[in-house]
């Protein structure tokens, strides 16, 4: 036994060694393939970036090139004075985040009633609720729009906000969430005489807050950079969004790059911000929601 393990000993220490290379190589492949990857998609981001700072002259240069020869800020000065920005991004602002805090309020009680409690029909209104998932918007538009119209609500703020009150995808995304919850927390209170309402708000709630503010972030970036939407509902700028208002430096001959990506830059910053502030809670809401 003894002169078979000097024999022994540096296969397996070659075999090991083997081993670790491979794994070395390969996740210095899956680190480059990561990186590379990652470029390619942030590669119309930073080209916006050097965008907006070039001259038009650099913007048009055939073969067109990265980095500007100059930096310049013209076009930041331009698309405030050109468009009714700071209205445009109010209105905005009070569009998106109106919807995303009502939708949030809505939704969350929708799927608390679909998990938690028990009522005949339950699961004929889930089943409405994803064929509305999967209803596309534009079949819907035309009918909402008659009817705002016969109400007084078109071309304006509120009327804007009432439709997207509630979200099918909302319901469906926290219902998931609140039925991976134990039910020992809702059974103990109901114990010591706490209703449905308590519950949900200061048990439930707190509970699921990686998961509303994942759908938060949702909300208001669908919202934030929906087009269609607030251009039929807005016929003028003083109504309208940064999306629609944006969409006045693309003409039929003409498109007005730099204004244009100037103006996406500013209209970029609060998702990113927004993103910033609840990364953490975002990708803890990703984890923890499933399909049960």
């Amino acid at each position: 036994m003894s002169a078979a393990n000097p024999t022994a000993v540096p296969g397996s220490r070659t075999r090991r060694h083997r081993v670790i290379s491979t794994r070395t190589l390969l996740s210095i492949v899956t680190t480059v393939a990561g990186i590379v990857i990652g470029l390619a998609m942030l590669l119309p981001v930073i080209w916006m970036v050097f965008t907006a700072f070039k001259p038009e002259n650099d913007i048009v240069t055939f073969p067109p090139e990265l980095l500007p020869r100059h930096f310049t800020l013209q076009h930041f000065i331009d698309v405030w004075d050109r468009i009714p920005f700071a209205r445009l991004y109010l209105n905005t602002i009070l569009f998106a985040g109106a919807v995303t805090v009502i939708s949030l309020f809505f939704d969350s009680m929708a799927a608390y009633a679909l998990a938690r409690l028990q009522f005949r029909g339950r699961e004929i209104v889930f089943v409405g609720i994803l064929i509305l998932l999967m209803l596309p918007f534009q079949v819907t538009l035309v009918p909402l729009y008659d009817m705002l119209n016969s109400i007084g609500l078109t071309n304006t703020v509120p009327g804007m906000i009432i439709p997207r009150m509630t979200n099918a995808f909302g319901i469906f995304f926290l219902r998931q969430f609140f039925l991976a919850l134990p039910n020992d927390l809702e059974e103990a209170a109901r114990i010591d005489g706490a209703g449905e309402w308590r519950i949900y708000r200061q048990i439930i709630l707190p509970i699921a807050k990686p998961a509303l503010l994942t759908l938060g972030l949702f909300h208001f970036q669908y919202n934030w950079n929906d087009l269609l939407w607030p251009l039929i509902m807005s016929s003028d700028l003083d109504n309208a969004t940064l999306p629609a208002g944006l969409a006045l430096f693309m003409g039929q001959h003409v498109v007005e790059y730099g204004l244009l990506m100037a103006g996406s830059l500013l209209a970029l910053l609060p998702v990113v911000i927004f993103f910033l502030v609840i990364q953490r809670s975002f990708v803890a809401g990703i984890a923890t929601t499933g399909i049960k």
